[in-house]
């Protein structure tokens, strides 16, 4: 068996030496178009968690690349003038041109052919029973068998340029500095300890801004000598004295690179030529070299079959790689816009830098840095005024308090809004009392209905629930008496109509349009577009109809407040009526409801202005909106979201409830941990009003890592519950939080009060 590699860097050569040392007969060539002691970049980073999978691979190599590593376990932020430390995260770090030498010599101690200088074309590729393209990010290789890889390359906003630097560091540094051409943000860390190259540098330090401070600030046309001077010159104080180092180093913009296949035929990608994830997470290298275990490990399944080999190595591998990307891509958005945080205090933007790409979370940090999460609880407990425990412990930023006009939530956990499909003529039954009584008494700061329609034809199901005629009230009063009495939790009624995906079956019995046999209603919409093929056509809305619906949400506001809700939102969201007129792809209007993004925006603001009009002063009212359709730039962006809320808070809304997707069947959301959070992010920092986020937020821990960074002001959470009716109360006998109130028939499991050594140990001082 011949296989070729094209491209000598660590995908290249790591999995040519594992898989000659797992099939010793097998003949391999690794080509490579530089010398072999030529490398671009300076140092590269491993976490600590990862290096048991580099000794369990190949103990030689293994050895060699240790014993070169420089080690430190703090990241150092530098907000301006002000340094925050946090520590316990693993790292390590050594020369890009050591790990080359290392798995060069390696390769040839084990019989791998290397050939510098010698570049293979893409086409004809070399006659081999496996041809491997690791040609890095400008893959040749990929862009001649473009229709068969499918790639999507996402050039990104900023501009940064790989330096590196004689400064010796002790850890992970980020600067960030404003100036008055915008934020310029550096990304530093060790890779030596003693200078190993004839620069002399020791650390690596890459500096990134937004492309248009880039070019506000002059460098577009910079040379290589001229952007180190400008960058010596800014960064002086920081770099006392010491130098910067260019080699070959220019402006580059980052592509995310994602390709739908990695194989064609007996020819595969791995590395940067067929994924990338940004160098914010440190994870290039890595991911190259986990590229060469999956392929080796995925011949030693199969055996020497090259199509059953490379198929398991997709399938496996690819899921592994589109996670962390996932975390990645994260991680590239917030230095994007890491502007935005500027006006932060020093601590919580160290806390929002750490927790970024959602693989820490307030407790994984908290376990590699208990002090830095415990001053970030009694800062953030301190500044809104949570009642602290009778030890005089702050609780976690979940159980601040908000207020939102005259309205006081305990706590920042929301109990979303769960359509049941089980009231009957819309009038909500023993399910839903106990359904929704049991979540108030379960700690949660707000328990919310579920979608409630305000007429007969606007239900998505027979089986959901109204607001349209005093008997649906009557009912509701049951359960809002019930949550008042017996929960702090105030309850807050959604209020929809379902638009064009009503009159649909129940989603135990089929989840899709109603059939002519099972009664049906007439559906309404913006336009007579059906949500998908197959569905009711709705009937494009009078102007008639637009007075009439607009009247039944004032109306079944009206009622509402008169049962005793503390709070209405507004349903905006999920291709129900309000939001098809939002979106493009269903509002093909051409009257003033139609058209621009300001006549979209026309009706959902009069429904809002006729409910405000009604709806109590003192009471809340906010709006859940479908933040984008995941289908940018066509269809509603976050740009309109943005838009939309701006107009949303001069018109009196309260809180912006950011979802996404909905409005039609195309949108391919990116479903992970915390995924619609940026969203609502976005909207807070450019809106400056409160926001509740939901999507994937999968418990307490969540919870606080959102609600401390700064992200949003309330977490809905809708599964957590269903599993979970009192995760309120669960974290706090977790965190011996004794200020949270507790119905008396539950005392005994109260946490209680005195000090905490009387009260046993913390979960985390368990652990």
């Amino acid at each position: 068996m011949r296989i070729v590699c094209i491209g000598g860097g660590p995908a290249g050569l790591y999995f040519s030496l594992l898989m000659k040392k797992a099939f010793p007969q097998v003949d391999i060539e690794v080509c490579e178009r530089n010398r072999p002691d030529d490398t671009f970049g300076w140092g590269v980073v491993f976490s600590r968690e990862t290096l048991g999978n580099l000794a369990e691979a190949d103990e030689e190599s293994y050895v060699r690349i240790e014993e070169r590593f420089a080690y430190w376990d703090d990241i150092e932020t530098y907000l301006g003038e002000q340094k925050t430390v946090s520590t316990g995260h693993g790292f390590c770090g050594l020369s890009r041109k050591d790990l080359l030498t290392v798995l060069q010599h390696r390769c040839g101690e084990l019989g791998v052919k290397l050939e510098f200088q010698k570049e293979l074309p893409a086409e004809p590729l070399p006659k081999a029973d496996l041809v491997i393209a690791c040609d890095g990010v400008n893959s040749a290789v990929r862009a001649r068998y473009e229709a068969d890889f499918k790639p999507s390359l996402d050039w990104r906003k900023c501009k940064f340029i790989w330096l590196g630097s004689t400064q010796p560091l002790s850890a992970f540094t980020f600067l960030f500095k404003d100036t008055p051409h915008g934020l310029f943000q550096v990304h530093a860390y060790p890779f030596t300890k003693t200078p190993m190259q004839p620069s002399g540098a020791v650390s690596t330090f890459i500096v990134e801004c937004r492309e248009e401070v880039w070019k506000k600030a002059g460098l577009e046309g910079a040379t290589e000598e001229q952007s180190v001077a400008f960058l010596e010159q800014l960064f002086a104080k920081e770099l006392a004295g010491h130098r910067l180092c260019a080699n070959k180093s220019i402006w580059r913009t980052f592509p995310t690179i994602r390709c739908q296949r990695w194989r064609r035929g007996n020819l595969v990608l791995m590395g940067d030529a067929v994924h990338t994830a940004h160098y914010s997470i440190g994870s290039g290298t890595k991911l190259a070299m986990e590229d060469a275990m999956a392929l080796v490990k995925a011949f030693q399944q199969v055996g020497l079959d090259v199509e059953k080999a490379l198929e398991v190595y997709e399938t496996q591998r690819q899921p592994e790689v589109s996670r962390l990307q996932r975390a990645a891509q994260t991680s590239l958005e917030w230095f994007e816009n890491a502007a935005r945080y500027l006006h932060q205090p020093p601590l919580q933007f160290t806390f929002n830098l750490m927790t970024r790409s959602k693989r820490i979370t307030w407790d994984n940090l908290r376990k590699r840095d208990g002090a830095l999460v415990a001053h970030v609880d009694r800062w953030f407990a301190d500044i809104h005024g949570t009642p602290k425990s009778s030890d005089g412990s702050a609780p976690p930023p979940l159980f601040a308090p908000l207020k939102l006009r005259d309205l006081v939530l305990e706590n920042r956990v929301v109990v979303s809004p769960m359509c049941q499909y089980s009231a009957v003529d819309g009038a909500p039954g023993d399910w839903h009392l106990v359904h929704l009584g049991a979540r108030a008494v379960g700690g949660a700061g707000l328990v919310m209905t579920e979608m409630t329609d305000v007429t007969p034809d606007g239900r998505i199901t027979y089986g959901c629930a109204g607001m349209w005629n005093d008997a649906q009230a009557q009912a509701w009063r049951r359960i809002v008496d019930f949550v008042h009495t017996h929960a702090k939790a105030p309850i807050g009624m959604q209020l929809a109509h379902a638009g064009r995906k009503g009159s649909c079956q129940l989603p135990w019995e089929g989840d899709g349009p109603l059939g002519a046999d099972e009664k049906p209603w007439p559906t309404l919409g913006p336009s007579a577009l059906p949500f998908a093929p197959g569905w009711h056509t709705p009937k494009e809305m009078t102007a008639e109809d637009l007075a009439r619906v607009k009247q039944a949400f004032v109306d079944a506001a009206r009622r509402a407040d008169a049962v005793g809700f503390d709070l209405v939102e507004l349903h905006m969201a999920h291709g129900y009526l309000l939001s098809t007129f939002l979106c493009p792809f269903s509002n093909r209007r051409t009257d003033a409801y139609g058209g621009s993004r300001e006549n979209r925006l026309r009706y959902p603001l009069e429904v809002f202005d006729a409910v405000r009009a009604v709806w109590p002063p003192h009471k809340p009212l906010s709006v859940r909106v479908s933040a984008t359709d995941w289908l940018e730039p066509e269809g509603q962006t976050l740009e309109d979201t943005i838009a939309f809320a701006h107009a949303l808070k001069e018109h009196g809304c309260d809180l912006i409830d950011v979802s996404s997707a909905g409005n039609v069947p195309a949108s391919k959301p990116e479903y992970g941990r915390m995924y619609q959070v940026p969203f609502a992010e976005a909207v807070r920092h450019a809106v400056k009003m409160p926001v509740m986020a939901v999507g994937g937020i999968q418990g307490a821990d969540h919870v606080n890592t959102i609600i401390a960074a700064g992200r949003a002001d309330l977490c809905a959470l809708a599964r957590p519950h269903l599993s979970d009716p009192s995760l309120t109360h669960q974290h706090a006998q977790a965190e011996r939080v004794d200020a949270l109130y507790w119905p008396p028939q539950y005392a005994l499991v109260r946490p209680r009060p005195g000090p905490r050594d009387a009260r046993g140990p913390t979960p985390a001082q368990r652990d």
